[in-house]
C-alpha cells in the first residue's frame, strides 16, 4: 500500500515515517519544509515532494492507497501567528485535499485534528460525543475540518479523526513549545519548573510514540470500525492538572523548584478526556507511555544534546518564534510561503 503522509518532516510525521517502513508501507512525504533546520537528530526520510500544502494538485496523488493529513500550523500559539492564515492552511486546505483525495478514488483518509477543540470545558470528563468548545483559531480550524470532512464520507470515502491528546516526547524535530517539554527544558537548564500560566486547568497529553501507534493502527483497521469516527488518542489516567505535571518535573529532574511567571494567569483551554474508545475499538492498540517515563525521555535529550536556555528559548525549537525569524531574515513571506519558491516560479 503507497501511503501519501503530509508533514512528514514534522515533529510527529518524522516518528510516524519509521513505523510505517517497519509496517512495510511504501511511503510519499509532501512537506513544505519550513522547519527542515529545525532538526536535533538525522531524520530517517522518505521520498518528498517539495510542496506547500495550499499548492497540492490532483497529480501530486497519483498511485496513493491512503493519505494522513499531518501538516497544518500545528499548536494554539501558531495559530495566532494569524488566523487567516490558520483557516486557510489548516482549514481549507486540508478539505481541498480531502476533496481531491476522493476524485482520485482514495478511500482512508487519516486526519490530524486535535483534543484542544473541546477547549473551555470544565473539569469533566469528555468522550467523542462531547460538544465542542474551541478558544483559539487552530482548535477551530480542526473543529471546521472534521465537520466539512464528515461531509465527504460516503461508501466510497472514509474519513478517520484523530484528536491527540498534548504531544510530549522526543523527536528528531524536538519542540519546547509543548507544556511537557518546555517544564522539563526550563527545569534541565535552569533549575527552575517555570509556569506561564496558573496551572489549575486540566489537559491530556500522550506521547508522540503513542500517536504514531494510532495512525498505524487506524490505517490497518477494518472500514466498518472506522468509517467517519473520531477517536480520541491518548490514555484516560493521562489527565493532569498543568500544575502537576510541574510537581512531576521537579521530582523527576534534579535540583529543581517550581516558579510562576510575573504574569501568570489562568489558561481558557482546560479539559479532562477519555480516551478508552479506541482501545475498545481496536484492541491491539497499546499505548503505554507515561508522563513520567517522557519527562525522563525529553530530560536526557537535553543533556545528551547539552542544549541551554537560549537553545529552546530561542526560534529552533520553538516553532512560532522560528517562523518569525524566516520572515525577518526575508526566507519566508508573510503568507508563509518560500520566497525563493515564488522567486523561481516568476522567473
Amino acid at each position: 500500500m503507497r501511503i501519501l503522509l503530509t508533514g512528514n518532516q514534522g515533529y510527529i510525521g518524522t516518528i510516524l515515517v519509521p513505523r510505517l517502513w517497519v509496517m512495510g508501507y511504501d511511503v510519499v512525504g509532501l512537506d513544505s519544509g519550513l522547519f527542515r533546520e529545525c532538526t536535533l537528530r538525522t531524520i530517517r526520510d522518505v521520498p518528498t515532494i517539495r510542496k506547500d500544502i495550499r499548492n497540492v494538485e490532483a497529480g501530486d496523488l497519483d498511485g496513493i492507497d491512503a493519505v494522513i493529513h499531518l501538516a497544518g500550523l500545528s499548536n494554539d500559539p501558531l495559530g495566532n501567528l494569524s488566523a487567516p492564515l490558520t483557516y486557510a492552511i489548516n482549514y481549507e486546505a486540508t478539505v481541498r485535499l480531502a476533496e481531491l483525495a476522493k476524485r482520485a478514488g482514495i478511500r482512508r483518509f487519516l486526519y490530524a485534528s486535535s483534543c484542544s477543540v473541546y477547549g473551555a470545558a470544565g473539569d469533566e470528563f469528555l468522550d467523542e460525543d462531547s460538544r465542542f468548545n474551541p478558544v483559539t483559531p487552530y482548535a477551530d480550524s480542526k473543529a471546521r475540518s472534521e465537520h466539512d470532512l464528515r461531509r465527504l464520507a460516503d461508501q466510497a470515502f472514509c474519513p478517520v479523526y484523530l484528536r491527540a491528546a498534548t504531544a510530549y516526547g522526543a523527536s528528531p524535530l524536538l519542540r519546547f513549545d509543548l507544556s511537557v517539554n518546555n517544564l522539563v527544558a526550563w527545569a534541565a537548564t535552569t533549575g527552575r519548573v517555570f509556569l506561564k500560566s496558573l496551572g489549575t486547568s486540566w489537559r491530556p497529553v500522550v506521547h508522540i510514540e503513542d500517536i504514531a501507534q494510532a495512525y498505524v493502527a487506524l490505517l490497518r483497521a477494518p472500514e466498518a470500525k472506522v468509517h467517519n469516527r473520531a477517536f480520541n488518542i491518548g490514555q484516560t489516567r493521562e489527565n493532569y492538572r498543568i500544575s502537576d505535571v510541574a510537581e512531576l518535573v521537579r521530582h523527576i529532574v534534579p535540583d529543581t523548584r517550581i516558579e510562576f511567571a510575573a504574569d501568570a494567569t489562568e489558561d481558557l483551554r482546560n479539559y479532562r478526556v477519555n480516551c478508552d474508545l479506541i482501545q475498545r475499538t481496536l484492541p491491539h492498540y497499546c499505548p503505554h507511555w507515561t508522563v513520567e517515563q517522557g519527562i525522563r525521555e525529553v530530560y536526557d535529550a537535553i543533556q545528551f544534546g547539552g542544549l541551554s536556555t537560549d537553545d529552546f528559548e530561542g526560534p529552533r525549537y520553538s516553532r512560532i518564534a522560528y517562523l518569525k525569524r524566516l520572515i525577518a531574515d526575508g526566507r519566508v513571506d508573510e503568507n508563509l510561503r518560500w520566497v525563493e519558491l515564488l522567486g523561481a516560479a516568476a522567473a
